[in-house]
């Protein structure tokens, strides 16, 4: 006798089934399929390559993102209240262990301040044996950080040669406004 199964659906979360990511989206290639889980039983069942389980707040965090549109960004902070728990420092260490990149875009999760901010574990600096190079923050001296920069860029998301967020007009983002 089949087994029906029944997918649990929010507006949170896509359906479950197996999806192969677009070939113009950042990073895919053709062999990249992922299954997001969406019901508990598979988030609980889910675990990353290194064998560790995603928490419910990575998953609160990944849920969020999934909002965030092409040409769009929001913050870490933004992010945190959004989804009411943990800190936007939590929502950073969230990202940095992303198991489902580029599907979850943590690439348009940026710092308060519209600094374009860290990815894949590098805020803004060369790291060679441990040793930092560059003492400042700087979007152009990481590979990372250059790398989410120029996927944001292909996206309609513009920054200046600092690394703060440009408005269509190429002003600076100030502090008071709202993503």
């Amino acid at each position: 006798m089949p087994v029906i199964r029944r997918s649990e659906r929010s507006i949170h979360s896509p359906s479950r089934e197996k999806r192969r990511i677009p070939a113009n989206e950042p990073g895919a290639t053709d062999d990249i399929v992922l299954a997001y889980p969406c019901n508990k039983a598979e988030r609980n069942a889910f675990r990353t390559t290194s064998g560790r389980k995603v928490t419910d707040h990575q998953w609160a965090v990944y849920d969020y993102i999934l909002q965030v549109p092409k040409g769009k960004v929001t913050t870490y902070k933004q992010v945190c209240l959004a989804i009411s728990e943990g800190t936007p420092r939590s929502v950073g260490t969230a990202l940095r262990n992303n198991p489902f990149a580029p599907y979850v875009p943590c690439h348009r999760v940026i710092a308060s301040n519209f600094f374009i901010g860290g990815f894949r574990g590098e805020w803004g600096t060369i790291r060679k044996a441990g040793i930092i190079y560059s003492k400042t923050p700087s979007p152009t001296g990481g590979l990372q950080c250059q790398r989410k920069l120029e996927i944001l860029k292909k996206e309609g998301v513009n920054f200046d040669s600092e690394g703060y967020l440009r408005d269509k007009d190429h002003r600076r983002v100030q502090l008071e406004a709202t993503l």
